[in-house]
């Protein structure tokens, strides 16, 4: 079976979020790594060119194929700053109505800037996420 693309590499974090040009979505990307971290008491690594992740879950497909991503992270895409929660987020609907400006798709919330969302709401939407997932804290 092919191997999935994206993988834990070493590059620092550090250097990763130091080489992002925009001054202010170079802060964004400190604060989320900051908060991230908090909640899940892991450091983060870089998966691929672009996600900076915190822990790792094996997922597995009907047809048996696996593979690992991290429980969550974020990239610094060009249009949005794209978060990974996982799982889905059933029933936090009453969160993600008082988030602010935001986009959603199953696993991910697309925002512009931090400044456009309620950050304690995001961090109740991150740890409603980690309880779900069954990682309370993963350390």
């Amino acid at each position: 079976m092919a191997e999935n693309k994206t993988q834990p590499t070493d590059e620092p974090v550090a250097g990763f979020l130091a080489r992002i040009a925009d001054p202010q979505r170079r802060a964004d990307c400190e604060a989320v790594t900051a908060l991230m971290r908090r909640a899940t008491g892991v450091e983060p690594v870089m998966w691929g060119s672009s996600i900076v992740g915190f822990g790792r879950y094996e997922y597995r497909y009907a047809n048996g194929r696996t593979g690992e991503w991290p429980v969550m992270g974020f990239s610094p895409r060009k249009g949005d700053l794209t978060l990974y929660v996982l799982p889905v987020m059933e029933g936090d609907e009453g969160l993600l109505a008082s988030l602010g400006k935001h986009k959603s798709s199953v696993a991910c919330l697309y925002v512009k800037r931090l400044s456009d969302i309620h950050l304690p709401t995001l961090e109740a939407l991150i740890a409603s996420s980690l309880k779900r997932s069954g990682h309370k804290r993963i350390a």
